[in-house]
């Protein structure tokens, strides 16, 4: 297959990754911040792997950062979740070209001292028959931010969040939001299905008074248009790849001892590599939405397919609280609904339609 292919991790960082596999349980199952796989991922250099030099990160983009985004996906899917989250929010600070907020903020990330997130769901639902669910009114060089930002990542831990509302006028702006502002209030934790530990839940603004200086882009028709292919991009995609390979992996262990499970392994084993050869291809230029669209339904397929097989090769095993396989299937279901604009469901509910399906 024609194509970049995935360069090889260290093995010194393929043992720091799994050591994250030790804490997945307690991340995925408890809402309280997972401490320990957060301290192992700064040690590791996690926090600086997409912040640029300038601001003392390492920089790391396409295939150098997705490498890492799918193997510690593969090991702890709700640390990872975590990252993408803050690394969501580093993208939009750095791509608004105020260099005096990337100077201020993501030093203190890249240490550890200061968590970022990003609450925008809100912008990518549509609101065709409804009001928006988070206003901005401004006055003068303030906009005034009110209602409630339903999904937020590590909200209850962040120091910023980058977030959307709308105006009178119907445009969208995109600012950032200190958690510690008069009318920020954050809420409990959503009881969640899988990866309690991300903290995710609701934050309420009222009356929050947001400067002009601290507004990322807009008013504009769409604020999240951006040439890195926007949300639901190629890192979506990659964590379902990351948790799709620890299913794998766990298949063909499996087949060792029982070779009736071979072939069928083996079939799970390409689909996996055919997509995640595509990612890495993609990775290589701004990624087109039709292309970003199609692989993320196609992963949303497999990661389903791949974690159902591993815990039906488990047995009841796998149905027991210790067991990854339990766990791993029902984090599959989060890439159903995380970031998934109508056209990725749409083309994922056409592949559940349709048998045997997985990379066609």
């Amino acid at each position: 297959m024609m194509g970049r292919e995935m360069s090889v991790l260290s093995q010194e960082i393929l043992a720091d990754l799994a050591r994250h596999a030790r804490h997945a349980r307690h991340a995925d199952e408890s809402p309280v911040w997972p401490g320990a796989s957060w301290a192992a991922l700064q040690k590791l250099g996690g926090l600086r792997w997409s912040i640029p030099q300038t601001y003392g990160g390492e920089g790391l983009s396409g295939v150098d950062l997705l490498e890492r985004y799918e193997a510690l996906a593969g090991e702890c899917l709700t640390t990872c979740f975590l990252l993408s989250q803050r690394d969501a929010a580093c993208r939009r600070l750095i791509d608004s070209g105020k260099d005096s907020l990337c100077s201020e903020i993501l030093p203190q990330l890249v240490i550890g001292k200061r968590f970022a997130t990003v609450g925008l769901a809100q912008l990518t639902t549509s609101h065709q028959h409804t009001e928006p669910p988070v206003t901005a009114r401004q006055d003068g060089d303030v906009f005034i931010i009110d209602g409630v930002i339903p999904w937020v990542t590590g909200a209850a831990r962040a120091d910023h969040i980058v977030m959307g509302a709308v105006t009178d006028a119907g445009k969208q702006i995109l600012g950032v939001m200190g958690a510690n502002l008069p009318g920020v209030i954050v809420e409990e934790p959503l009881q969640l299905m899988a990866m309690d530990g991300s903290l995710t839940g609701p934050v309420r603004c009222k009356g929050v008074r947001l400067p002009r200086s601290q507004i990322l882009a807009g008013p504009a028709d769409h604020v999240l248009a951006s040439k890195r292919g926007g949300t639901g991009g190629l890192e979506t995609s990659c964590l379902a790849i990351g948790l799709t390979g620890a299913a794998v992996r766990h298949l063909l262990q499996e087949a060792k001892d029982r070779p009736q499970l071979a072939d069928d392994a083996t079939r799970l084993e390409m689909a996996h590599r055919t997509l995640r050869q595509e990612m890495l291809d993609l990775s290589a230029a701004p990624v087109p939405p039709d292309a970003a669209q199609s692989l993320r339904a196609r992963a949303n397929t497999l990661v389903l397919r791949a974690t159902q097989a591993a815990l039906a090769v488990s047995k009841g095993a796998g149905f027991v609280r210790d067991h990854p396989a339990q766990r791993w299937a029902r984090q599959a279901l989060f890439f159903l609904v995380w970031s998934c604009p109508w056209q990725v469901t749409a083309a994922t509910m056409a592949r559940l339609s349709i048998e045997d399906s997985v990379c066609s």
